[in-house]
């Protein structure tokens, strides 16, 4: 239920801590080159100080070995290996290294046309392994100084740190557009619906809190698209009420004296001409019986009659009307098919019976077959619905279901849904018009349910 809350700390943390772990990465990385570095910078220092000391021990070794020679020490030609080629020299003297690792010290003089050849061991330390050793130093110093290292480091550090705040920041982009795009369209279609347009939608691709809001907005936007319809419906219906309780008086006024005349007309001269006066008062009287018919009919439309809401049997009450009207239309086929689990509706029983008295009269007067049935919508209401294999409704029949000038029998006067669909939105249900499963045109009534109304109150 918090999965918003939830991806915006995990959006925190991921902006946060890749970046401050990258940087502790890099800092260690250069932490360890820069203590590579110092180590170089001891080590120049360490090669140079040995450098002076194997210096002063090779010049104390020459000065202690030339103090030591002595002419016992005389060699004459042949020479011996390794006293040959200073012979050939034209050197007075010379000092050089021997033994493996040159941890041996000769000294060779020329004498006349002997040479004097003194030797001795120099210790432990080889001054030539201790050669090489810092040879080896001084050449990796020296690389290391032609590199610019704290340029290096300065500009890796650079590049690496932009790489990583150029991510984290496409990253919060890409995040921030994914929780601000659909809060972007919700208030886009609020404002729309604001303005009047009742069939705005938002699209919804989420699950999360803000999935959640948006299929909230898609609910309400129907609901207010459907009452909208409905006080659209009731507007207009005031205006024929009101017209027609106008009709109704003025039309009243004038059956009863157009009446009570032609009566006493008929009794006072009934022995002149006694079977026309009689024809020509049965047609008077049959016209203003049809002007009360209609008067009574609008008398209905304009009235707001009492309701009595209470549980109502749904299942049984269309099984009566369809077995009623059934006698008066033998040529066509009812049928039922009723849901049992179905719950029982909480409306005024009258009036439910007379909304589904006109439907099935309309389409009784439509079709060969006609089928009703109840069942229990999603949201928990109860529906009856009333199918025919008629030819169903035109456009504009459709664009006009509900006023009251559509009729679909002979010599109707297109009141019958206009006061059906007002006794459903007494009953807090409506009426509206759905797909056939014959093929021709079918009518659902939704009313409240009974488990619904006693929760509520």
């Amino acid at each position: 239920m918090h999965r918003l809350r939830t991806r915006l700390i995990a959006v925190f943390l991921l902006a946060t801590l890749a970046p401050l772990a990258l940087t502790i990465w890099l800092v260690r990385e250069l932490l360890d080159l820069s203590l590579t570095l110092t180590s170089t910078q001891q080590l120049d220092e360490t090669s140079r100080s040995l450098e002076i000391t194997g210096r002063e021990l090779y010049r104390r070794a020459r000065t202690a070995l030339q103090a030591r020679s002595t002419p016992d020490r005389m060699v004459k030609a042949p020479w011996p290996a390794g006293v040959e080629a200073f012979a050939n020299s034209n050197e007075p003297e010379r000092f050089e290294l021997t033994g493996r690792e040159g941890d041996r010290l000769r000294y060779l003089v020329r004498r006349g046309d002997q040479i004097a050849v003194s030797e001795e061991a120099l210790g432990p330390v080889g001054l030539e392994r201790l050669a090489r050793q810092h040879s080896a130093a001084r050449a990796r110093i020296e690389q290391t100084r032609e590199r610019d290292l704290r340029g290096g480091f300065f500009t890796t550090f650079l590049v690496l740190a932009s790489a990583m705040w150029v991510l984290a920041l496409a990253l919060l982009i890409y995040l921030t557009h994914r929780i601000a795009n659909p809060i972007q369209q919700l208030a886009g279609a609020l404002r729309r619906l604001g303005q009047g347009e009742a069939n705005v939608r938002v699209p919804v691709h989420r699950r999360d809190e803000i999935g959640q809001a948006i299929d909230g907005f898609n609910d309400m936007a129907e609901q207010l698209e459907q009452n909208r319809d409905r006080l659209l419906f009731v507007a207009r219906l005031e205006s024929w009420q009101m017209l027609a309780r106008k009709m109704a008086h003025e039309v009243k006024n004038s059956l009863t004296p157009i009446r009570l005349t032609v009566e006493e007309m008929v009794a006072r001269h009934g022995s002149n001409d006694p079977a026309f006066l009689k024809q020509a008062a049965q047609i008077v009287t049959d016209e203003v019986t049809g002007l009360e018919r209609r008067v009574r009919a609008f008398s209905e439309l304009a009235s707001e009659p009492p309701v009595h809401p209470g549980p109502l049997n749904v299942n049984a009450l269309l099984s009566e009307r369809l077995s009623f009207l059934k006698v008066g239309h033998p040529a066509v086929t009812y049928s039922s098919r009723l849901d049992a689990a179905a719950p029982s509706a909480w409306a005024d029983e009258d009036l439910v019976r007379g909304i589904l008295t006109n439907l099935i009269e309309n389409a009784s007067h439509a079709a060969p077959v006609v089928l009703g049935l109840s069942h229990r919508l999603p949201d928990g209401r109860v529906a009856i619905e009333v199918h025919d294999n008629g030819p169903g409704l035109s456009p504009t029949a459709r664009e006009h279901l509900f006023e009251p000038s559509i009729s679909f029998k002979k010599n109707g006067m297109g009141l019958g849904l206009s006061i059906a669909r007002k006794s459903a939105l007494l009953n807090r249900g409506d009426i509206e018009l759905i797909a056939s499963e014959l093929g021709g045109a079918a009518f659902r009534v939704i009313l409240p349910a009974t488990e619904s109304t006693e929760n509520g109150q």
